[in-house]
């Protein structure tokens, strides 16, 4: 079979840097292909290749067999390419009709839209998804799954017969994640070749065909999904094994470092009760929109509380006050690095030390010297990748912004830390390393709470699993009779009986 198209022997340099450098690849009708690397394999570089953004310096391009060469984004988009990215580029002030008919909305012969003839076409590609979304709705205050259903839709409306879909989970729900690959699957029905680009493992199980893995700019293997394990891939895109990609090791739990006992906000979360030990690794999961993150920012006091107490140690937290959090132990390690946890424009080395000025200084001032020695020693305990410590953080892999959060918080040596979504948007190779640290840090001592709304990375880390279901823990479920249909049924509100059922 001829590919639908195919990146043969590419290379791309920006100045004396190489992005890419024998990349291939080949997509074929009716197959959802897997592309897998970790940050900086040069995934982006390739994506830009295909949809005409950037012109490869060598190798070349074909398109149902025939070499092309694209000047532009809309030569690409006119040969039946579109990229779906990870963060939609809607016009939030106009309807998803006006949206997808962009440029091109049907006229009468005075010159003027036919709104109706508009909403109807638009009305009827909706509906073939088989969602329930109407022309007419203005895209502002869609979910960021509604937004990517309508860039899908606007892909097909443009005839499109390749779709390059860009971490498209890394915020949706789980249910937001299944409608979404039911939508794929419907395109793959369609003989639509599909690159999927995601760091889920599991999600490449679930929907692909056919995977192609890269590592330095460089393909590395193309295989089919059936053909390959997890440790394979892990394997093949750090370019070393992973003894155990979950190293959790038993440990004892040593005394309650983290008490909560009741706590409430109206609205938002009620009655929440649980300890944590030293030592001990305890996942707070459920759905989106459960509180799991409500509770954790209510706990160091970032969030107001109606009711409930907190005990660090034995000793009572002043709610509502982040400082004395900090003051006596709590770290938290928030969902969105990027937005709270990371001044972009300043140094690397200016935010590891962050939450620890006030030791860091001498006489009234802050030595560059101290912030560096600072950063160093966590940086190799990290094993964080940073040429510069004085370049400004943004410049960062995702995995190494978050390794510089973690190192932020650890820095105040805490006796209980808080991570949540500690492996967000990262590539495999850096997942392994937080998940590295987070062991030596309970076989070390300390108390983790983890939030997560990956269940291999839940099943797979934690020694206890505390589910919430609408504002409630649902079900405390310990390491050895966890699996993922006993989580979800509690994440969804099922009864002890459906539980037990289920499990």
């Amino acid at each position: 079979m001829t590919p639908r198209l195919e990146l043969r022997r590419a290379s791309k340099s920006f100045g004396r840097v190489r992005a890419l450098g024998d990349a291939s690849l080949k997509l074929f009708p009716g197959e959802v292909h897997a592309l897998l690397g970790e940050n900086g394999a040069g995934k982006s570089t390739l994506v830009k290749l295909l949809a005409g953004v950037y012109q490869p310096d060598a190798g070349e391009l074909l398109v149902e067999g025939v070499a092309r060469r694209f000047a532009s984004p809309a030569e690409a988009r006119d040969a039946g390419i579109a990229v779906i990215y990870q963060e939609p580029t809607l016009f939030a002030d106009l309807s998803i009709a006006e949206n997808i008919c962009m440029g091109r909305q049907p006229r009468d012969r005075f010159g003027r839209i036919r709104y109706d003839a508009m909403h109807r076409e638009v009305d009827a590609l909706l509906s073939s998804l088989g969602v329930n979304l109407r022309a007419q709705r203005l895209v502002r205050g869609l979910s960021i799954a509604d937004q990517q259903v309508v860039e899908i839709a606007k892909a097909l409306s443009l005839d499109a017969n390749v779709l390059i879909m860009d971490e498209p989970t890394a915020a949706l729900s789980l249910p937001e994640v299944e409608r979404l690959f039911a939508i794929v699957r419907a395109l793959k029905e369609r003989d639509v070749a599909i690159l999927f680009i995601t760091h889920r493992l599991d999600e490449v199980f679930a929907l692909t065909q056919r995977m192609t893995i890269m590592r330095d700019g460089m393909k590395v293997d193309d295989a089919l999904t059936q053909d390959m394990t997890i440790d394979a891939i892990v394997s093949k895109m750090v370019g070393r094994d992973l003894d155990t990609f979950y190293p959790k090791a038993d440990v004892t739990p040593g005394d309650v470092r983290l008490s909560v006992r009741n706590l409430t906000r109206e609205g938002v979360f009620k009655n929440v009760s649980f300890d944590v030990r030293a030592g001990e690794i305890v996942a707070l999961a459920g759905l989106v929109g459960a509180g799991r993150s409500e509770v954790a920012r209510a706990i160091f006091g970032i969030d107001p509380v109606d009711g409930g107490d907190v005990k660090i140690a034995g000793k009572t937290l002043a709610l509502g006050r982040p400082a004395a959090a900090v003051r006596a132990g709590l770290a938290l390690v928030p969902e969105d690095r990027r937005a709270q946890g990371l001044a972009l424009e300043l140094s690397i080395a200016r935010n590891a030390s962050l939450t620890v000025l006030g030791r860091l200084m001498r006489h009234g001032f802050i030595t560059a010297k101290s912030e560096s020695a600072l950063a160093s020693d966590w940086g190799a305990r990290l094993r964080l990748k940073a040429g510069d410590l004085d370049a400004p953080v943004g410049t960062l892999s995702g995995g190494n912004q978050q390794k510089v959060v973690l190192g932020k918080w650890l820095a105040t040596n805490p006796k209980v830390l808080i991570i949540d979504e500690p492996t967000r948007g990262i590539d495999v190779g850096a997942k392994a390393e937080v998940y590295r640290t987070l062991a030596e840090l309970v076989k070390e001592g300390m108390a983790v709470l983890m939030i997560s709304s990956e269940l291999p990375e839940v099943l797979g880390m934690a020694d206890r699993v505390l589910v919430m279901h609408e504002g409630r823990i649902s079900a405390d479920i310990a390491r050895a009779e966890a699996n993922e249909e006993r989580v979800m049924s509690a994440a969804l509100g099922a009864t002890p009986n459906a539980l037990g059922r289920a499990a």
